[in-house]
Formats: C-alpha cells, sequence, structure tokens
C-alpha cells in the first residue's frame, strides 16, 4: 500500500484509537453514499477493535443505502436530538468524516463545536477549515472510503475489517465515483478493490441495490427533468436542469430521488459543464459537475456559497429559483474561453 498518509497522522490515529472509550462518528448534512459508506465502514472497524462506537447524521439518508449493514442504527439528529446529544456527550472521541467545514454539519454544528474530547477529520474535500485535533485531509484521493481503507491499511488495522465494512467502503468508493467513472484514475484504487474482493465483497450485488431499486415514481421523475427541463447551451458547452418543490412534490420526492441527476447533460455530446438546482426549504441547492479542466469547484466557491473537487461540486444560494437561474446564465459569458477550450 502506497505511502501518501504523513506517518505523524498514522501513528496519532493509533493512539487516539487506542486510548478511546465511546466513539461517535458523524458525516455531512445530506448525507451520500461516500459519507454513510465512511460512516458504517469505520463503525464496524471500531467495533471489530473492541471499542463503542455510534453513527449520527445531521439529517436522513436516501433509501438506496438502507441496505447497508448497521444502517439501521443510526440516529437521526432531526428525528431524535435528545439521544444524539446524549452520544455525544458521553464520547471521549468524535470522527467527522467525509466533511471538512463544521458548517457542513448544519444542525448539529453546535454539538459539534463544543465538543471537547479528540477530535479526528478525515476527508477527500480541498480547502479544510474545521479545527480537529487530528486533520486527515487528501483531496487527490477518488474518496473518504478509499482514504479510510488506506488508513486502516497503514495503521496495520486491515484484518478488523470484515465484509460488512468492506461492503460499505466499496459502495462509498463506486458512489463517490459514478461507479469509477471519474476522480477514479489512481492504481491504487483497483488495488484496494482487490483487497475488498478478498475480503468477500459482491461487487455486482452492491451495484444492484444502489442503482437497480428506483421507485417508480424517481423514474418517472427523471423522465420530467430530462424532457421538460434538461437545457442545453451549446455555445458554452453547457446543460442544466432544475426542479421546485412543486415539482418534487408532484413525484413524492424521497431523499436520494435525485442522486446522479445532475450528470445527465455531461452525458450529451460536446458538453463540458452541467448543473442542477433544486429548490429546498428556503434556499436552491446546487450540483455541479464537468469534464477536464474546468473547475467546478473555483465556480461555486466564487458565486455560490460552496466549494468540492475540481470536476464535482456543490453550493447553495437564497435567490429563488428564477433569479438563480439567471445569475448563472449571466456568468457563463465570463467562463466561455474557458469552457469553449475545454476537453
Amino acid at each position: 500500500m502506497d505511502k501518501i498518509i504523513d506517518q505523524s497522522h498514522i501513528e496519532t490515529f493509533q493512539k487516539m484509537v487506542s486510548d478511546a472509550r465511546k466513539i461517535v462518528i458523524v458525516p455531512h448534512v445530506n448525507p451520500d453514499g461516500d459519507a454513510i459508506g465512511s460512516c458504517l465502514g469505520m463503525k464496524k472497524f471500531l467495533i471489530n477493535y473492541g471499542k463503542s462506537a455510534e453513527v449520527i447524521i445531521p439529517n436522513n439518508f436516501p433509501d438506496f443505502l438502507g441496505w447497508l449493514p448497521g444502517s439501521e442504527t443510526i440516529a437521526d439528529f432531526e428525528k431524535d436530538p435528545e439521544l444524539v446529544r446524549q452520544w455525544i456527550a458521553d464520547a471521549d472521541l468524535l470522527f467527522m468524516l467525509d466533511f471538512n467545514d463544521l458548517g457542513r454539519s448544519e444542525g448539529l454544528n453546535k454539538e459539534l463545536s463544543a465538543f471537547q474530547g479528540n477530535t479526528i477529520m478525515i476527508d477527500h474535500h480541498p480547502n479544510p477549515t474545521a479545527q480537529c485535533k487530528l486533520m486527515i485531509s487528501y483531496p487527490e484521493v477518488s474518496s473518504t472510503c478509499e482514504l479510510i481503507f488506506r488508513l486502516l491499511h497503514r495503521a496495520g488495522f486491515v484484518q478488523y475489517i470484515d465484509k460488512d465494512a468492506a461492503d460499505a467502503i466499496y459502495t462509498g468508493m463506486m458512489t463517490d465515483t459514478g461507479n469509477f467513472s471519474y476522480n477514479a484514475s489512481s492504481p491504487e484504487t483497483y488495488h484496494i478493490i482487490a483487497h475488498l474482493l478478498e475480503i468477500g465483497i459482491d461487487k455486482d450485488a452492491i451495484h444492484s441495490n444502489v442503482y437497480h431499486t428506483f421507485s417508480e415514481d424517481r423514474w418517472r421523475l427523471i423522465g420530467h427533468s430530462l424532457k421538460e427541463k434538461m437545457v442545453i447551451l451549446p455555445e458554452f458547452r453547457t446543460g442544466y436542469i432544475s426542479l421546485t418543490k412543486a415539482e418534487l412534490d408532484a413525484y413524492n420526492f424521497q431523499s436520494g430521488d435525485t442522486e446522479g441527476l445532475v450528470n445527465y447533460p455531461l452525458m450529451v455530446k460536446g458538453i463540458v459543464f452541467c448543473v442542477f438546482f433544486m429548490e429546498k426549504d428556503d434556499q436552491i441547492k446546487i450540483s455541479l459537475r464537468s469534464k477536464g479542466d474546468f473547475s467546478v469547484n473555483e465556480f461555486s466557491r466564487a458565486h455560490f456559497n460552496g466549494g468540492g473537487h475540481n470536476n464535482a461540486a456543490g453550493g447553495h444560494t437564497k435567490l429563488n429559483m428564477d433569479e438563480t437561474i439567471a445569475l448563472f446564465l449571466a456568468l457563463l459569458p465570463r467562463y466561455k474561453s474557458q469552457l469553449l477550450s475545454g476537453n
């Protein structure tokens, strides 16, 4: 296994885990496959290592991740805030996985900021701002799940990764790379997959569990999005989709139903930049994807209060949907030369 993680981080991680009595693990708000996979993979490792560990989440996770072993034990802060607060109060070690800014925990921000025990952040997003006692941050790694496997392997803990943990880790790696179609060019990624296969994962079953369990409503929402709401702007090599709350409600929207929707315009020949706008509560949530050198991380950080990776990022705005789209369209001419020169 490679030596990407600093040896001092390995040693500090070993000591913090060894010394801990009760551990809590938390991902970012609206947790995705990498977030839930990394939390459940880490929890199962810790339990196998002899530790007490629990996963808490700021809000609900998508239904297509509900098959993961251990998902039924996760505590949702929105549904049971007192239980979550008690678990945090009892813990002496806190893991923050797949996010590097406390603001990404939204409702849990206050509780996490006040935590007095040891804190470990493990993440692969650039520009970390969270103040933790141990920060394991490597943006060049494809997913937080991959980073966790690398960490546990280097720390000499790989024997505590059983099939349940391996299932969770593979799920996060698969979903955060679009089934290994982007941000997955390192040979090390595939060496890790080989390790997980040797542990006993069934990658075909995992793929089916994640991608072949759509509800009828979800398929019809996707159909509506592509037929009625996808806009292609060939002059900017750009596409976008927008969905209002009324449209989501019309198709009985459930958490996770729009997962991957942002990628569809990017499948159109010649398109290098795509955006998905979704109305949620009092804001517009924004997902951005790109091909080649165009940085959606920089675009989102500059204009939509967000960030992420070079080719995959998120953001939000308090503008309404029409105002948000108008702003986005007004920005495109400024980036036209970059978009036209992209791969």
